[in-house]
């Protein structure tokens, strides 16, 4: 169950696993964690690099501090998450959800765009495009300002006042998350997010509704920690079929 900690940056070492144990809920949520000393004896390291990953954890908000002593396992939620380890934790379930409401918002707004986007709204749109395809290629660049603007100019230009306020009273939400899939994605994936974006541009410029809907579909469900389309099929209740 437990992998012997190296000599090598022990706290970082310390820090992983006890994430790692956390999301597996070998500490599950409001669970005691063990004491400074047993998790020293556990891992075969003195209390001082427990201490520091414990820190790390609790600045973070995965652990607290309890009243009559000891670290407690917070139970993290989706909705209000402030911190990109935190994000980390989430369980799969409420990310697919997140995508799911995207895939229902986003993808009817697109549709709507391509038949009411202005000719300055496409400008917007492209613009948008532009500046995330610079961020494909530049390791000190996440790139999900640029992200999230493409999609928020797809729904504005849907003239939808609904859709809009929609994306935007969850925007900090939505920016966390992109920071969150677009850090830990892979060159290639970065390269499949540009491409996806693409094809919805063009399904947008052509006044295509029922392409860039599908468009934007298939470019949520490559979403990275989706890796589940086929679950978000199988959560999928009857109703959303009227969607696709």
């Amino acid at each position: 169950m437990f992998v012997p900690i190296e000599r090598k940056k022990v706290s970082s070492q310390v820090l992983d696993q006890l994430k790692k144990m956390i999301k597996e809920k070998t500490f599950p949520p409001e669970s005691r964690l063990p004491s400074e000393h047993e998790l020293s004896k556990m891992f075969g390291v003195s209390r001082a690099p427990i201490r520091e990953a414990l820190s790390v954890l609790s600045a973070s908000g995965l652990i607290e501090s309890r009243q009559g002593g000891g670290s407690y396992v917070k139970r993290v939620n989706l909705v209000g998450m402030l911190d990109p380890m935190t994000f980390e934790m989430v369980e799969a379930d409420q990310v697919l959800e997140l995508i799911e409401m995207r895939i229902i918002i986003e993808s009817q707004a697109a549709s709507l765009a391509a038949l009411r986007r202005t000719d300055e709204e496409l400008i917007e749109i492209k613009e948008s495009l532009e500046a995330f395809k610079k961020t494909v290629h530049n390791s000190e660049e996440i790139g999900h300002e640029a992200d999230y603007r493409f999609h928020h100019d797809i729904v504005k230009a849907a003239h939808n006042s609904f859709l809009l306020h929609a994306v935007e009273d969850l925007g900090h939400l939505y920016r966390k998350a992109l920071a969150y899939s677009l850090n830990k994605s892979q060159k290639e994936n970065r390269k499949q997010t540009d491409a996806d974006h693409e094809r919805i541009f063009e399904a947008i410029k052509n006044g295509e509704p029922e392409e860039a809907a599908e468009a934007v579909r298939d470019h949520l469900e490559h979403s990275p920690k989706s890796n589940g389309i086929s679950i978000i099929k199988k959560r999928q209740p009857e109703w959303l079929s009227f969607f696709y």
